[in-house]
């Protein structure tokens, strides 16, 4: 008989996998939490848009030697996506993208309630920051 080699793969110490979520939740309408994660998935959207928007209308309008120009561009979108992801882990686990959102409810990381309310919170702020920078 050969010998175990302990490798991850045939032990199951500390890393299992946590169950699917369910489907359809109807206990996460009444929650506080359940808000408060779509409305920090909005924010984060909105100010995601905004900022970055800004920062691109910002070079087209300015000289190219007083702009940020691209690599300013790309610190900013970088830069974005840290600090508000960072923020908002805690409390939505910090999407801010439908696609990531839909993915997570094809992996059945999330219910569809939760799921179907994040996209429309991060669309809403999409809309949102995009007309507001526009206005500026």
């Amino acid at each position: 008989m050969a010998p175990d080699l302990g490798t991850a793969a045939q032990t199951d110490k500390d890393n299992k996998e946590p169950p699917p979520a369910p489907l359809f939740e109807p206990g996460e309408l009444s929650s506080w939490s359940f808000y408060r994660a779509g409305i920090a998935e909005f924010v984060a959207t909105f100010l995601f848009l905004y900022i970055t928007i800004l920062t691109v209308m910002g070079v087209g309008k300015s000289e190219k030697c007083k702009s940020v120009g691209i690599q300013g561009i790309a610190w900013a979108f970088g830069r974005m996506i840290f600090a508000l992801v960072y923020c908002t882990a805690g409390i939505s686990d910090g999407h801010i993208n439908p696609v990531v959102t839909f993915g997570l409810l094809l992996a059945r990381k999330l219910s569809l309630t939760r799921a179907l309310f994040y996209i429309i919170m991060q669309c809403l702020g999409a809309i949102c920051g995009e007309i507001k920078s526009l206005i500026l």
